[in-house]
């Protein structure tokens, strides 16, 4: 276990386990605080720490579960990238943007729980997420950036909520599995949304259920 007092790299490259203090010293996790810190595994974030800066953990790929409080407002581009045994995380309430690279290639992600209040997905945001099976987006996010999904092999179905008003350029690109899109509005709804090229290219032949009936692929 290695006790956290500062933002320094060089504390944790060796440390499996990492605590950050709980008194309200700490307030931010700042930018590669842990990039490529291969040997960590765990990591608490205590309630107070309002951002986990960009790069934060990218290439930490050891780690395996991390809790991210409810005080945390803002994730930073590439926070979670290439943290490939990640399976699970939920992004708190109160967080409104996932950032460009979020969580890219973390290839061992199952599940994701994106919150009500989140109106924006980055580009590359999940792209390479390998082991993602499904995922629901809530109806407060409007855009989401182009490949923000590529490559998600093993997704299989999505849920879109009535939000949206544009998806961007290759974002289900490569999602090889992808069979169902259900969407929270109509199919003129749906016809009416912003769509980059190349958008389901080498998909499934998914079919999209609209609250009013489906439209094939």
């Amino acid at each position: 276990n290695c006790l956290i007092e500062t933002t320094s790299k060089t504390l944790v490259l060796g440390c499996k386990t990492s605590v950050i203090p709980t008194d309200g010293s700490v307030t931010s996790i700042g930018e590669g605080a842990f990039n490529f810190c291969t040997s960590l595994e765990s990591i608490t974030i205590p309630d107070g720490v309002t951002s986990i800066g960009d790069s934060a953990f990218d290439g930490c790929s050891s780690l395996k579960s991390i809790t991210i409080p409810e005080s945390v407002t803002s994730i930073g581009y590439k926070a979670f990238s290439f943290c490939t045994s990640l399976t699970s995380i939920t992004i708190p309430e109160s967080v409104t943007s996932i950032r460009y690279d979020a969580f890219y290639r973390c290839s061992s992600l199952t599940s994701i729980t994106i919150p009500d209040g989140v109106t924006r997905i980055g580009f590359h945001a999940f792209e390479g997420c390998t082991s993602l099976t499904s995922i629901t987006i809530p109806d407060s996010v409007t855009e989401i950036g182009e490949k923000a999904f590529r490559d998600c092999t093993s997704l299989t179905r999505i849920t879109l909520g009535n939000g949206i008003t544009s998806i961007g350029e290759k974002i289900f690109k490569d999602c090889s599995s992808l069979t169902s899109i259900t969407y929270n509005g109509t199919k003129d709804e749906w016809k009416a949304i912003e769509k980059g090229p190349s958008w389901d290219n080498n998909t499934g032949d998914y079919t999209i259920h609209c609250t009013d009936g489906d439209i094939s692929k």
